[in-house]
């Protein structure tokens, strides 16, 4: 690190002002820290809270996030290799590596797409390069299908980036979540890539890996996707091959469905790092799961006679991006509410909207991805209104005392 940190003072001047490569100062700047901490202190009395910069903060969501990742790469073979027949005799690894080179190319698409138009912002205002995207990076490939095309995948990230984010200023100043604007343009835009029956499962090979044809009977349809289009009011929840599915296999992760969302475990590992950290907030968390537990339990006894509405509570929690949306979008603190009143009301609310619209919108069975992209545009009336009845409150009791 000594070397590397002597390499890096010697290229310095080249890059500072008036070098001969100052042009690319942004560039150069950005790759200086995130490899090392600036070492520089403010002059202007501004009052630090602790060590942390949005650098750390970054990297331990994505640290955060590895669980799930790792976990759908596997999923991703296993559920390749259930549709072809070949589950029984194939072992980790090879199931492994399947669904890293399926995800793979997603995550370099990803990142290349939307830092390269985060150093091009940066280098035609002259500022100094965030990190705001290393998060948003790895979010995008995991809340999408993996049939989902690169292509069509590069599009939605630069739409998400310009106009969810550097229209707005860039880092910190976006008003709602850029990884979710990108699975909301790829779902308006590309409907037919981003839901049906046959975008949750890769079928065909790999280099060589998976070689295959699909099993009879064979059936791409999500949990949630299988009790949405449920004709009568109960449905047996089967897997790709259509044999039944329980609910262990949804809690370890074992279903169909966007690449990181499915594991309800490896989504917990993220979500206990997150709170050690103290970087999530546990009101924001515990309330989009209280507010989702309690509104499927209402649908349970008193919505309508359907299978969605009968699906029990606890399976609303551990089906589709739920678990995934409450720990790692709702707990944006960039889009999220910001009080502490305010967070409990935010989630809560984020829970409430995603079980009403799987329930009462049956063309659309998931929900999460609406209910948390219109609760980041609700989020500053409820801190204002919460700001104001404290405002109130304090007011009152002050002219209690002045009597």
């Amino acid at each position: 690190m000594n070397a590397l940190r002597k390499l890096l003072d010697k290229m310095k001047p080249t890059f500072s002002e008036g070098g001969k490569l100052s042009m690319f100062r942004s560039v150069f700047d950005g790759f200086e820290t995130f490899l090392f901490v600036p070492n520089e202190t403010s002059k202007s009395g501004v009052h630090i809270h602790d060590a942390n910069d949005s650098k750390r903060v970054m990297i331990m969501v994505v640290i955060a996030l590895i669980p799930a990742l790792l976990f759908g790469m596997y999923n991703v073979g296993y559920q390749h290799y259930l549709a072809i027949g070949q589950l029984a005799e194939t072992g980790f690894w090879p199931i492994f590596w399947y669904g890293f080179l399926a995800v793979l190319p997603k995550i370099i698409v990803s990142y290349l797409v939307g830092l390269g138009i985060e150093f091009t912002v940066a280098q035609w205002k002259g500022e100094e390069i965030h990190e705001g995207f290393l998060v948003s990076g790895m979010l995008i490939p995991m809340i999408v299908p993996v049939e989902c095309p690169l292509w069509i995948l590069a599009i939605a990230t630069a739409f998400a980036v310009i106009f969810a984010k550097e229209i707005f200023g860039g880092t910190g100043m976006n008003i709602v979540n850029v990884a979710l604007i990108t699975r909301a343009f790829l779902f308006f835009a590309y409907p037919s890539k981003m839901s049906g029956d046959n975008v949750w499962i890769r079928t065909d090979g790999i280099l060589g890996l998976g070689e295959g044809q699909v099993v009879d009977g064979f059936t791409g349809a999500t949990p949630l996707g299988q009790v949405g289009s449920a004709v009568e009011s109960n449905v047996q929840i089967t897997d790709i091959a259509g044999q039944a599915s329980s609910t262990l296999d949804a809690v370890i992760g074992l279903i169909p469905g966007s690449i990181g969302e499915t594991s309800v475990i490896a989504i917990a590992l993220g979500a206990i790092l997150l709170l050690v950290t103290r970087i999530a907030s546990w009101k924001t968390m515990f309330s989009v799961f209280a507010g989702g537990a309690l509104t499927a339990f209402l649908f349970n006894v008193a919505g309508p006679d359907t299978a969605v509405a009968n699906l029990p509570w606890y399976e609303h929690l551990i089906y589709g991006g739920f678990c995934f949306g409450a720990v790692f979008m709702a707990t944006d603190p960039v889009t999220s509410a910001r009080t502490e009143t305010g967070k409990w009301i935010y989630g809560f609310l984020i829970g409430f909207m995603a079980i009403t619209i799987r329930v009462l919108n049956p063309g659309y069975p998931e929900g999460m991805m609406l209910a948390i992209l219109l609760l980041n545009l609700m989020a500053p009336l409820i801190d204002y209104c919460v700001v104001q009845v404290n405002i109130s409150k304090r007011a009152k009791r002050l002219k209690s005392i002045n009597k």
